[in-house]
């Protein structure tokens, strides 16, 4: 049985999500949303793919996961995601109330903690860096399959 609270594994799964999302040329980040023990969203960037600026793998997975549940509110659940999320995810986990976010790397050019401000829901834990290395190697190697030197 799965320990419902490592997020090693569960950051693993995400992990697995962004490796998808790599293969599709899409930006390597990938999400898991967890309810419980069970995974309840798989889910990885497809802004590419659906011409959506706004698709990224925390807006799919929050759409995913109201649609599983039935309810717009993801208090119990927990999101992990393998970057830190933009300030437009950040907002979108306010307004589902998301009870815990777990990311892999930090972003140093997007990321929500930018701001200087909170943008979660004050019921919302936050832990960062769980396999930070995986998810930042994921997302450099990526860039650098981009740049034609």
């Amino acid at each position: 049985m799965i320990n419902p609270y490592d997020d090693t594994y569960y950051m693993k799964e995400a992990l697995k999500e962004a490796e998808k999302a790599f293969e599709k040329d899409e930006v390597p980040v990938g999400a898991v949303l967890v309810c419980g023990d069970k995974i309840i969203a798989r889910t990885h960037n497809l802004t590419e793919t659906l011409n959506d600026a706004t698709a990224h793998a925390e807006m799919q997975a929050f759409t995913a996961g109201t649609h599983f549940l039935g309810a717009k509110y993801l208090k119990n659940c927990t999101l992990y995601v393998t970057l830190e999320p933009c300030v437009m995810c950040a907002g979108a986990a306010y307004w589902t109330q998301l009870g815990r976010l777990v990311y892999g790397a930090s972003d140093d050019k997007r990321g929500y903690s930018l701001t200087g401000k909170n943008l979660l829901h004050p019921t919302t834990e936050v832990k960062g860096s769980v396999l930070e290395e995986e998810c930042s190697n994921l997302i450099t190697e990526f860039f650098k399959s981009k740049r034609k030197w």
